[in-house]
């Protein structure tokens, strides 16, 4: 049997291109599954840059962006969103300031709660949520198999 191998934040990706917020976008996209960690997908024009691994970045002061600003450190330091959202914020001017992205498309575990930080948030880059929130992985990696089966 053919195998498909995709990393969790790839298959979102895939899915929030095909299904979702970035459907038909044609434009640099960012999307960052934030969770227990950060995965991180760009999207260029439709096509899809396989592996990134943004969430592991150091930004300035030595700080992992992952270690800084994912919702495990959110909840381990009983962050209020308010609080949490700064720390967010400073990942995306960050990424803003590396790759000038037309959009940023926030998913993974925090998704539903967009509401409680997305006001809090200061980037110029428009950012939407994940319009398949959380259910983006395993819809994106049931289109790469299918992709893989032909």
């Amino acid at each position: 049997m053919p195998v498909k191998l995709i990393n969790d934040a790839d298959a979102a990706g895939l899915a929030e291109i095909k299904f979702g917020a970035g459907k038909d976008f044609k434009g640099l996209i960012i999307l960052l599954t934030i969770g227990t960690g950060i995965g991180s997908v760009i999207v260029n024009r439709g096509k899809l840059i396989p592996n990134t691994e943004l969430g592991h970045i150091f930004m300035p002061e030595n700080r992992e962006a992952e270690k800084y600003a994912s919702d495990a450190t959110r909840k381990n330091m009983n962050l209020a969103w308010d609080e949490w959202a700064q720390r967010i914020n400073e990942y995306l001017m960050y990424l803003e300031n590396l790759f000038w992205p037309d959009l940023f498309i926030l998913g993974g575990g925090v998704s539903k709660h967009g509401d409680k930080f997305f006001p809090h948030l200061t980037v110029r880059t428009p950012i939407v949520t994940a319009q398949l929130l959380n259910n983006a992985g395993i819809i994106g990696a049931a289109l790469a198999a299918k992709k893989n089966s032909k």
